[in-house]
């Protein structure tokens, strides 16, 4: 505006400072000059209202597509989950199994046994009421002991504990089995909580067993750790993802040479947080396919027994709790996956 009015004053009296000659045409050039600028104005701020409404619909579809790619990556990690259990499901099923038929054979054992004694119990009643009649009772007595030898009550006395300990331990087994599946598949909270990791360790260890029991021994050293803000359903499908590998790569180097491997699971307390080491001594990586093992949809397993996911959203849970993923390989020799998760306590996490 003020260098309009400059360019009007030079106009009609040769200087800024000089008053105008021609005082009706110098305002009716002011009111030009106004009027340009006011159109000058409303012009820019409709090109301003144009681009601040662009960039709002930019980032509202931004922000779609943000909880769309959410939506996805939470819809995959339940995928995987649920693909993960239906593929321990028979594992799981046979592992079930074995303790209930302890239980079944013991229940049978135990019915039978009583029967027996029952019949020398009535035999030892019989005995008592004659006794108390005060007649002669030579012939109950031969029926008693034929009824106590019938029954062998020291086979019994000896056999019932241990059927019955039998009982107990496959009732236990099954609780076992039962409360680490639940706990797996249960789904996680919106928040994060405060989890031990050592728990979530052992549990896994049960759910994945019928994986590694024919291939691998498991060497366990949980050390001390502090709780870990977390989701502690996420953190087990790492876990599952890492013992299922490593329980491959043992199967592929030393079944077909009828031996047995070693995964080795460690945790210990580092600084800023925790670790978790899963080691094993199978086929290793080759290092022409390193670079793409965390790659969506790659794998070197046969169709069934690998998608290519779990690697890669392996790495996706670790990097939303803002922990690290690594390992370190040597073909021939075997593999060890770190997991590092900070211990920090976010403002969303919840207290169990």
């Amino acid at each position: 505006m003020n260098r309009l009015l400059e360019r009007q004053l030079r106009r009609f009296s040769g200087s800024v400072d000089a008053p105008p000659a021609d005082w009706t045409g110098f305002l009716a050039a002011i009111g030009e000059a106004y009027d340009q600028a006011t159109k000058d104005r409303l012009l820019l701020e409709r090109s301003m209202d144009l681009v601040s409404q662009e960039l709002l619909d930019r980032n509202a579809r931004l922000t779609k597509e943000i909880q769309e790619r959410l939506r996805a990556e939470s819809e995959l990690r339940l995928a995987q989950k649920l693909e993960s259990v239906g593929q321990l499901a028979s594992g799981i099923a046979h592992e079930i199994n074995t303790p209930i038929q302890y239980v079944g054979d013991s229940v049978a054992f135990i019915r039978s046994a009583f029967e027996d004694v029952g019949r020398y119990l009535a035999a030892v009643d019989d005995l008592v009421g004659e006794v108390s009649r005060a007649r002669t009772f030579d012939a109950s007595v031969q029926k008693l002991a034929g009824a106590r030898e019938a029954a062998d009550l020291a086979y019994v006395r000896e056999q019932v504990p241990d059927a019955i300990g039998r009982i107990e331990d496959g009732i236990s087994r099954v609780s076992k089995i039962v409360r680490a599946m639940r706990e797996f598949a249960h789904p996680d909270q919106s928040e994060m909580v405060l989890a031990d990791i050592n728990h979530g360790v052992r549990n896994t260890l049960v759910v994945a067993t019928n994986e590694y029991k024919y291939c691998a021994d498991i060497e366990c050293e949980l050390g001390e750790l502090p709780e870990v803000s977390c989701h502690p359903g996420e953190i087990n499908q790492v876990l599952l993802n890492l013992i299922v590998n490593a329980a491959h790569a043992i199967a592929d180097r030393w079944q077909p040479l009828d031996r047995r491997g070693t995964i080795r699971v460690t945790t210990r307390a580092v600084a800023g947080g925790v670790q978790i080491e899963v080691a094993d001594n199978g086929c290793g990586i080759p290092d022409e396919i390193k670079q793409r093992i965390f790659d969506p949809f790659f794998t070197t397993k046969e169709v069934g027994r690998g998608t290519g996911q779990g690697l890669a959203l392996a790495r996706t849970i670790v990097g939303r709790h803002e922990g690290k993923l690594e390992f370190d390989s040597l073909e021939g020799v075997g593999t060890t996956f770190r997991v590092w998760l900070p211990n920090g306590l976010p403002n969303e996490v919840v207290t169990t």
